[in-house]
């Protein structure tokens, strides 16, 4: 271990190298390691599927008027992310039910997930991957 430390003082760029590796090491972690700490739990497209057959889940686009019309799952429901807060009374009868936030990538239905949970909404969950992961599932998209 002497003969490491050693070796990594002889030259800069070995000391700049080797905090480049765990610097990518950490970053590759992170996600990992930030998982317990979101707000909501994340479903699969998959899991998705199974939530809607099976116990009813109401699926909800946050995403911008344009991007839900050029392709939307099934049966979704349209509330943009920036009104989620201020349609939350037209949610209510829904919180017994599973809901699904979904967006392009999974960031901003997340913040959604944070809204409704924080209105009593249980199970509101968050399509990991978004739309993307979605398509990449080989789900079908509903177009307008």
């Amino acid at each position: 271990m002497e003969s490491f430390f050693v070796y990594l003082q002889k030259s800069p760029y070995n000391m700049m190298l080797f905090g480049g590796a765990l610097a990518s090491g950490a970053l590759l972690l992170w996600p990992l390691l930030m998982r317990p700490f979101r707000a909501g739990r994340e479903v699969s497209a998959f899991e998705t599927v199974q939530l809607i057959n099976r116990k009813d889940a109401l699926v909800i686009d946050v995403r911008d008027v344009g991007e839900f019309e050029a392709g939307h799952i099934s049966g979704a429901r349209h509330i943009p992310e920036a009104q989620i807060a201020d349609r939350i009374k037209e949610l209510e009868k829904f919180k017994d039910r599973p809901v699904i936030m979904v967006c392009r990538s999974g960031t901003r239905s997340g913040s959604a997930v944070k809204i409704l949970r924080s209105n009593g909404f249980t199970e509101a969950v968050n399509l990991a991957g978004g739309i993307g992961a979605w398509e990449q599932a080989g789900m079908p998209l509903q177009k307008k």
